[in-house]
């Protein structure tokens, strides 16, 4: 008996992680797209057009920043009830020459220098607090709003429960890219299913960073000293606060893919640093009042933060236990065959190959490699305020 109760313990412990595995990417999915079902609200057609703050941080951006504006104008939205305000946080390119020139022939665009790099969340600290109007959208200079989506964006703050709203962000694959990009696309359309039935639920956990907006009443500073994710952290201050956070998959912005798989790797690493640092921020969260925010939170968020040992674990308990034969030993198979079909993903992508039943497995494993290496780098304390938005 004394013997048994190790490899009991073990066994437990396997199949309990392998539940973990399984719930944050496929039931978790299921069982919130369920509940969206059963009680989330479809957004209501209004006409409520507030007066907007657009706010929008940029570094050396010469070589978009005049199709931002271009873009801003094309929007089905007064102007008058517009007015943008861009950061340049000591841009070294021809940025704030452009900025400045297009200043003057646009009167709601106002353009803010800062000589010394401090890194965006400072920059937008200091947006906020220049900002006129009680409603704040947050965009990037490499964003392009459909036309119709700030109006939509904004129309459910009609209603005082609303916290914040965050558009659907669709990524663009140039051909270029296509060989390159190993599936960012695909996961990002799968991570969009699930941020829509948590902004049904009024719970969406992580606004997209390029076409959100909250109440300026909202805002909590973002730390400057210690390196967070800004839009995750903003998104989570919403809800910390008790109000809602919806997704309008109606309001789309685009964005290019990242042009290559070290340079997603790159941006990766830093998310999961300074995502790792954003939750000792609202570690309440974790075990809200709110059960459906701790749940999601738990189940999208911290789980996958912490899947790479989650699943090296896994890989060695299944070790130990082969002897055991059946279940055991087909789920290390299984184990072995989905890294094999990784690293053919991998030997693929050298010859610009890409075929989705090799290069979602190869996504899968560099995904959580990143998440590695962030955590170690957030451990380091290594993980700087100020970053270099990667080129798409």
């Amino acid at each position: 008996m004394q013997n048994m109760l190790p490899d009991l313990i073990v066994v437990i412990l396997f199949i309990f992680l392998i539940f973990i595995s399984v719930h944050s990417y496929i039931l978790y999915p299921v069982i919130i797209n369920i509940i969206a079902r059963l009680k989330g609200k479809n957004p209501e057609e209004n006409s409520y057009y507030p007066e907007v703050s657009i706010l929008c941080s940029a570094y050396n951006e010469e070589k978009v920043i005049e199709n931002r504006i271009k873009n801003i104008l094309s929007l089905d939205y007064d102007l008058s009830k517009i007015e943008m305000l861009i950061g340049s946080d000591c841009s070294s390119d021809r940025t704030n020459e452009m900025l400045l020139e297009l200043q003057r022939n646009h009167p709601w665009l106002k353009v803010h220098i800062f000589s010394q790099r401090r890194g965006k969340a400072a920059v937008i600290n200091d947006l906020v607090k220049l900002a006129r109007h009680e409603i704040l959208v947050f965009t990037d200079a490499n964003t392009e709003f459909d036309r119709n989506s700030l109006k939509l964006l904004l129309e459910d703050f009609s209603a005082t429960e609303i916290g914040g709203v965050s558009g659907r962000l669709i990524l663009l694959e140039p051909e270029a890219n296509r060989s390159e990009s190993v599936e960012e696309k695909k996961y990002w359309e799968y991570e969009t299913l699930i941020k829509r039935a948590e902004g049904r639920c009024g719970i969406l956990i992580g606004a997209n960073g390029g076409i959100f907006a909250i109440r300026k009443k909202l805002f909590r500073e973002i730390p400057t000293k210690k390196a967070v994710t800004d839009d995750f952290f903003i998104s989570l201050s919403v809800l910390e606060k008790d109000y809602r956070f919806i997704y309008r998959y109606d309001a789309f912005a685009f964005e290019e893919v990242g042009r290559s798989v070290s340079l997603e790797v790159k941006r990766k690493i830093r998310f999961a640093s300074t995502n790792f640092q954003t939750m000792f921020f609202f570690r309440k969260l974790l075990f809200n009042k709110n059960i459906l925010v701790s749940y999601a939170f738990w189940s999208h968020k911290i789980t996958r933060w912490f899947l790479p040992f989650i699943l090296i674990i896994t890989f060695l308990l299944n070790i130990l236990i082969l002897g055991n034969g059946g279940f055991f030993v087909a789920a290390f198979a299984a184990q072995l065959l989905f890294y094999a079909a990784a690293l053919f993903g991998y030997i693929l992508s050298l010859f610009k190959i890409r075929m989705t039943a090799f290069s979602l497995p190869y996504f899968f494993v560099v995904a959580n490699m990143a998440l590695l290496l962030g955590f170690f780098r957030f451990m380091s304390g290594k993980h700087s305020i100020i970053w270099q938005s990667t080129p798409r």
